[in-house]
């Protein structure tokens, strides 16, 4: 019998491994990020945002559906169509004021550039999107008080599948201070609205953590040089 296990637990290390193997994101990933076609201002802030580190942190993986709410001029959605690579999508979440500039026209070429990605304009709670493995939301919850980083975060919940990926990542704050002022919020806070949300926590990181930057800053102050103290949390349903 013991050789008999001993097989079967060496062909079930196999299957791990390969899982482990399987499970990374796109083979051509870092290359993507290096190359000449992603803008120079998006490379700019990589040494503070650490792209490489971050999406191998939270698990995006090649072939996901990956959702960027509020994806504002498309950094994320860069980055994570480079992860996802070209068997996955991003839906990128840019919502309705891009209309207002050009009818969306630069997200719309954004998307027909990167190929694996589906420009939405709809508003957060309108986005066509259920069944998505992961919704990340970057430096976009601070704009939300209890009551609505609740729905927030439920909204985002309901375009992921069971067991998906709710990702935060925001400016830290104070707790009790005023950090709607400085664009900032305290993640126990957003701790706080995940558990009211019916989420569950299932990582939190300091990797993006700096101590050049005491809270009391607003976000864009050039003392800070956009190296801000930022938390990262994974949640799921």
């Amino acid at each position: 019998m013991k050789p008999l296990f001993a097989q079967i637990t060496f062909v079930l290390s196999l299957v791990l491994t390969s899982s482990l193997v399987i499970a990374q994101p796109a083979a051509d990933f870092m290359d993507k990020l290096q190359a000449d076609a992603r803008p120079a201002a998006d490379k700019a802030r990589d040494n503070t945002r650490r792209p490489i580190q971050v999406i191998n942190l939270v698990g995006i993986n090649e072939g996901m559906t990956v959702v960027d709410v509020q994806a504002a001029a498309g950094w994320y959605t860069r980055v994570l169509s480079a992860a996802v690579g070209s068997s996955g999508r991003v839906i990128s979440n840019v919502g309705p004021r891009a209309l207002e500039r050009e009818n969306g026209q630069a997200a719309r070429d954004m998307a027909a550039e990167l190929g694996n990605v589906d420009i939405s304009f709809d508003a957060l709670g309108e986005i066509d999107a259920s069944n998505a493995d992961a919704a990340i939301a970057a430096l976009e919850i601070h704009h939300a008080n209890m009551e609505s980083g609740v729905v927030y975060l439920q909204n985002m919940a309901s375009m992921v599948r069971s067991g998906g990926k709710i990702i935060i990542i925001d400016h830290e704050g104070t707790p009790g201070a005023d950090n709607s002022a400085l664009h900032r919020i305290a993640k126990q806070d957003v701790l706080s609205m995940a558990q009211a949300a019916g989420l569950e926590l299932e990582m939190e990181s300091d990797l993006l953590h700096t101590n050049a930057d005491d809270h009391s800053q607003m976000v864009f102050s050039p003392i800070l040089g956009r190296n801000t103290d930022r938390f990262i949390l994974v949640f799921s349903k």
